[in-house]
């Protein structure tokens, strides 16, 4: 499918290369990162069968941001701002209405800054291999360290970085992305994009977007690791979190689950027809108590054991967590890759699973070579139910409860323990605690489960 390459000039007066591709709805615009899409796809044909697939059933537009590819190089301002002017003035050039957003690694916060400002003009949202803020990614020394030698030595930095991005990758790919990559800018560009990108976080902004969101994280990424993936899908309060089974941040060999997971979530909702045999998922509704697991180091299980015997591990906990829901009347919400969250209709029987849960793991650790301890929160409220999925700040509050719990403990916030009160559970106070995206302290209580 041929690629027709125009023109358009920012508020700040700078030209912007971007190309269309497909016809049909809703256009889905790509967010460019510090490679040149418009480029890649020159340089890799497996990058241009992507594009050619997600423009099969819908209008895609890709653009060069600012300072790279065959858009304006001669620029200085990196920041989120600028490049929000970049997207702001592609979509107000091709007088699009309503698109969709798909954004990689760095160009998320773009795309979340986009959304946050022009919320009425985001149908979906879509961001791969992203993270909430910058520093998060790896050490301050290591991130100057990449500075320096790409100002140094662009041809060797970016020989270097598909090392970086795609460990094991064969040659042909390797040569690819480090030839877009070298042609894309100048090394001082490109140091000063990275640059600007780890000054980066959005955090404050995620919940206020309530666009429906997927959010695709690589498992064992190590470019960008695969818990800052699972923090920025917990803070968005409409999103889904979507585990891609591979260990590289690319895997540009590997591109069709990519391309089904987008093409699943933009495509049309269609009603669920009703089987009288098979009763759907009920989505509770008015006031539930939420409950979430999370695995102790999830994240380096499969770099420790490999795939199969980390997939062992992860069917283990989700056997044990559904049958403790099982018997205590609990509703699974959705799997979220290391966890599973679930809403009971009775907060004591959402603390009674809990306990369950924490003392079916025990029991198992005693016989097993590779234990399994979890943290578990718990809040209650009044979430927003749509599709089978639970979205809000209750849900958001039992999540980041759940984060800060330790492997092995069960806490929960004030309203539960209120719930429950004058039954025979056990609240230990934990004291007022600052939990990210909550101006207020919250007041959390561990519940003790050991006989």
């Amino acid at each position: 499918m041929e690629q027709e390459i125009r023109f358009c000039t920012t508020s700040d007066g700078v030209r912007i290369a971007y190309a269309t591709m497909g016809k049909g709805t809703p256009p889905l615009v790509y967010v460019p990162g510090w490679a040149s899409p418009l480029k890649y796809a020159e340089y890799e044909p497996r990058v241009a069968s992507l594009y050619n697939e997600l423009a099969a059933n819908r209008q895609l537009i890709r653009y060069d941001r600012r300072g790279t590819g065959m858009s304006d190089l001669d620029v200085g301002d990196f920041s989120r701002s600028a490049l929000v002017k970049d997207l702001e003035a592609v979509i107000d050039h091709l007088k699009l209405r309503r698109v969709a957003l798909w954004a990689l690694d760095m160009a998320g916060p773009v795309a979340v800054e986009y959304a946050f400002r022009h919320p009425q003009n985001v149908s979906h949202l879509i961001l791969y291999g992203s993270y909430a803020r910058g520093k998060d990614i790896g050490p301050e020394e290591t991130r100057e360290g990449m500075f320096r030698l790409i100002r140094g030595g662009w041809d060797v930095a970016s020989e270097m970085w598909p090392i970086i991005l795609m460990p094991g990758a064969d040659p042909e790919t390797a040569r690819h992305l480090f030839t877009v990559l070298r042609h894309s800018c100048s090394a001082n560009a490109a140091a000063d994009q990275l640059q600007a990108a780890a000054a980066e976080d959005v955090t404050e902004l995620l919940a206020e977007i309530k666009i429906p969101t997927l959010v695709l994280h690589p498992r064992t990424d190590r470019s960008v690791p695969f818990r800052l993936g699972r923090r920025l899908a917990s803070l968005l309060p409409n999103a889904r979190l979507v585990t891609l089974e591979q260990d590289v941040h690319l895997d540009i060999g590997h591109l069709s689950p990519v391309v089904q997971a987008i093409n699943d979530f933009l495509a049309p909702r269609k009603p669920a027809k009703r089987k009288p045999a098979k009763a759907a998922k009920v989505t509770p509704s008015g006031l539930v108590t939420i409950l979430f697991t999370d695995m102790e180091g999830s994240t380096t299980l499969t770099q420790r054991l490999g795939d199969a015997a980390a997939q062992e591990v992860l069917r283990t906990h989700n056997r044990i967590v559904r049958e403790a829901l099982k018997a205590h009347s609990g509703s699974e919400t959705k799997h979220t890759g290391d966890g599973i969250m679930a809403s009971f209709a009775s907060a004591s029987h959402a603390l009674e699973c809990a306990v369950a849960i924490q003392r079916a793991f025990a029991a198992h650790n005693e016989s097993t070579a590779e234990p399994i301890r979890v943290r578990i929160g718990l809040n209650a409220g009044e979430p927003v139910a749509e599709d089978e999925d639970l979205f809000g700040t209750a849900v958001q509050l039992a999540a980041r409860i759940c984060a800060h719990a330790e492997p092995g403990q069960i806490l929960a916030s004030n309203v539960v323990r209120e719930l429950a009160a004058g039954k025979r559970f056990l609240f230990s106070d934990r004291g007022d605690v600052a939990l990210r995206g909550f101006e207020d302290p919250v007041r959390l209580f561990e519940v003790p489960w050991r006989d």
